[in-house]
């Protein structure tokens, strides 16, 4: 097939670590010349999400990435900083050292994260994650906020 390279064939021009310390890319080089870059990460054991309704799917860490940027990712002045925050979330994730955890839980650990690193994000992610209905639920929050912030 044109254009797939087995990446067994390639030779590795230059290895580094990113960003988070837990992925490595790699620069590589196919016979033909051609140049490619790949991305090694850990792999994680499975983790069951358990969702609103009760049914359960396996943790997806694009799906969190994807729904941090539609909710706030333009509140954030890089990639590279959704990429802290969901990177954060996961590791926090893990961390619990089970096999399961409520969409709730990850949907908190996301508002930890972003408490401390962009205020609007947070409103904005909080009136997602809380089904904000009325604009009391913005006041309230911002409320909290406020005085949180004071002590």
């Amino acid at each position: 097939m044109a254009g797939q390279v087995n990446i067994g064939d390639s030779r590795v021009l230059e290895s580094r670590e990113v960003g988070d310390g837990k992925t490595i890319r790699r620069r590589r080089e196919s016979p033909d010349g051609t140049r490619f870059t790949t991305y090694e990460r850990i792999e994680k054991p499975n983790l069951a999400v358990i969702k609103k309704d009760g049914t359960r799917e396996l943790f997806d860490r694009n799906k969190l990435e994807i729904a941090i940027k539609q909710s706030v990712g333009k509140f954030f002045a890089s990639e590279m900083e959704v990429e802290e925050i969901v990177n954060k979330v996961e590791d926090a994730v893990y961390d619990k050292g089970k096999s399961e955890i409520f969409s709730k839980g990850i949907g908190q650990i996301v508002l930890d994260e972003l408490e401390g690193k962009n205020q609007v994000a947070y409103v904005r992610f909080a009136s997602v994650f809380h089904d904000f209905k009325t604009l009391d639920d913005f006041v309230d929050i911002l409320a909290r906020r406020h005085a949180s912030a004071k002590d």
